[in-house]
């Protein structure tokens, strides 16, 4: 099974790109305000792989495309038990603190703005979640990413612990 915060390569996923938010930025000079934007983009194939990225331009449409080719840089997989998640965690992130919590099978997605844009895009379909803190869209998101790395593999965690201490009790009889 696939590590998270490994490289993935997203030319062999079906992935599928879904705008977040898009902030409008002015600079005022001389002449007037000059607008920019930046694009908040998150994507998934629904099976486990998710990226989030942020593009900027003076264009709305080239700020969301840079922020998909952000988002398709920065793929992680994460380890789903189903249609969830294995357990439960709570992460921070500046000022945005995310809990996630497994739900059983028919619960939805309970969740709000960036937090449902970034599980859905994952392929999560049944979990609780709440957004504490900062309602800030990019900071929320990320804290969600970051939880969804943090997430383990019950019998993957095992195995590791078991082969740790294998070799701690080898090494102790020698």
């Amino acid at each position: 099974m696939k590590q998270p915060l490994s490289r993935i390569d997203a030319a062999e996923l079906n992935l599928n790109d879904k705008l977040i938010t898009v902030n409008r930025v002015a600079k005022v000079m001389k002449g007037g305000k000059r607008l920019r934007f930046s694009a908040l983009v998150v994507t998934g194939d629904g099976a486990g792989h998710v990226g989030l990225g942020i593009g900027k331009a003076n264009e709305v449409p080239s700020a969301i495309s840079k922020g998909g080719a952000q988002a398709r840089k920065n793929l992680v997989y994460v380890p789903l038990a189903g249609s969830t998640i294995y357990h439960a965690i709570t992460v921070h992130f500046g000022a945005a603190t995310v809990m996630l919590r497994p739900a059983v099978p028919g619960t939805g997605v309970i969740a709000g703005g960036s937090v449902r844009a970034v599980l859905e895009a994952c392929g999560v379909k049944d979990i609780l979640s709440k957004s504490l803190g900062a309602s800030n869209h990019i900071n929320v998101a990320r804290a969600t990413m970051l939880a969804l790395t943090q997430l383990k593999n019950p019998k993957e965690e095992l195995a590791k612990r078991h082969s740790v201490v294998a070799t701690g009790e080898a090494a102790a009889h020698e």
